[in-house]
């Protein structure tokens, strides 16, 4: 007691483990709390972006929509065949196969979408593209080499914002590009994975990377 009555104010007792040293409090967060709080925000960011990329996949547009050219990046049988209708339609005047295997002929390439070479009459073949940026590269030379003013890119539906995105990276403004999207293969990575490499590569462009 204090000399005026009042009871003494009592320190708050201080819990000290076996050792001797203070437990750590309930309330702390520590750097292991942090980490797992950042991961769990990324993870369920990255999932309510996954659920919007899926549900919005590009569709196909009609086969009557015209365009100067069309662009058939590589990775399924049904890139080319669609390609290959366009240009029968008579809604474009050339296609460009970006992303042909160095070894591989006109002759074999028809034979592995299973049409007939003469239908390869109006198509040229590319053969310096390895990746989705360096068939963005490739484009933009045909294109500038032709003088093309709209092109319609043909890939499968989970590859499409990658490879418009790094065609707006190379080709000049003024060029239309109209997306003709082929419905996934049962070979195309899965949505999951363009997905995530879509991200990656947006990343990469806002810092800076070419």
């Amino acid at each position: 007691m204090t000399p005026q009555g009042r009871p003494k104010p009592q320190r708050p007792q201080v819990v000290r483990d076996r050792s001797g040293s203070r437990a750590p409090r309930a309330d702390r967060i520590g750097l292991g709390g942090i980490v797992g709080r950042l991961v769990a925000v990324l993870l369920l960011g990255w999932c309510g972006g996954f659920l919007w990329f899926s549900l919005t996949l590009p569709d196909p547009v009609p086969i009557g929509v015209r365009t100067d050219a069309v662009v058939v990046l590589t990775g399924g049988k049904g890139r080319l065949k669609r390609g290959l209708a366009v240009i029968e339609a008579g809604s474009a005047r050339r296609m460009l196969v970006s992303g042909v295997d160095r070894i591989t002929t006109r002759k074999q390439l028809a034979a592995a979408a299973g049409v007939k070479k003469a239908r390869l009459g109006t198509t040229d073949l590319g053969y310096e593209a390895v990746d989705t940026r360096s068939n963005a590269e490739e484009t933009m030379r045909w294109v500038a080499k032709h003088r093309y003013t709209s092109i319609r890119l043909v890939t499968s539906a989970g590859h499409m914002r990658r490879a418009r995105l790094e065609l707006s990276r190379v080709l000049p403004r003024g060029i239309t590009v109209v997306s003709d999207a082929v419905p996934v293969e049962p070979k195309a990575p899965s949505i999951a994975a363009e997905y995530s490499k879509y991200l990656l590569r947006r990343a990469a462009l806002a810092m800076g990377e070419a």
